[in-house]
């Protein structure tokens, strides 16, 4: 396996603040979509923690695989990236990925996707998700130097990860956590 980037994120150190959601959103502000969200896992009284998704630039992307005007390209590095002046706006990838990646840009009509801050990681920058992350929650990894990283991200929901293999690594709890409690 060549060299595969992807995001580590530790849900025992996110506390929430969607600080990555927002940077994601002003460094690509002109593109008008919300690639980063950060999703509140909790329930039924239970702090399970939050999660921060975006695209999990997979090692089998779906989004290539479907898409007729081969819009998608993956990197030497792992990176998918999208180039927008050849969508024709079928749709076709936001149907087919599994984590709901792909947007539609409601000015353009075209599909856009999170890229990985490729402009910021060839300055030598960490992309803005990351940069924005004061608790230090998420992070970008090489996947292929790591062997005892951290558990996959289970989501027996969807079978298809199998397949599409995500570059993201969640380090699950090591404990409940609990930031309320019933009679205090």
């Amino acid at each position: 396996m060549g060299k595969q980037l992807g995001f580590l994120f530790d849900l025992n150190k996110c506390v929430g603040c969607k600080g990555c959601e927002i940077a994601c959103l002003n460094e690509h502000c002109f593109e008008q979509v919300h690639y980063r969200q950060v999703i509140d896992l909790n329930k039924d009284n239970r702090s399970l923690g939050f999660l921060s998704l975006a695209c999990n630039h997979c090692v089998n992307p779906e989004c290539i695989r479907v898409c007729q005007q081969q819009c998608f390209y993956k990197r030497r590095d792992g990176i998918v990236l999208h180039r927008s002046q050849h969508c024709n706006g079928c749709q076709s990838c936001v149907a087919a990925c599994p984590f709901q990646v792909p947007k539609v840009n409601t000015r353009t009509r075209k599909v856009s996707k999170c890229n990985f801050c490729i402009e910021r990681m060839q300055k030598g920058l960490a992309p803005a998700c990351v940069d924005a992350c004061v608790v230090g929650a998420l992070q970008v990894v090489d996947l292929s130097e790591q062997t005892e990283l951290s558990e996959q991200m289970a989501l027996s929901c969807l079978p298809i990860i199998k397949f599409t293999r995500p570059s993201l690594r969640v380090i699950l709890p090591q404990e409940p956590r609990c930031f309320w409690r019933k009679g205090r």
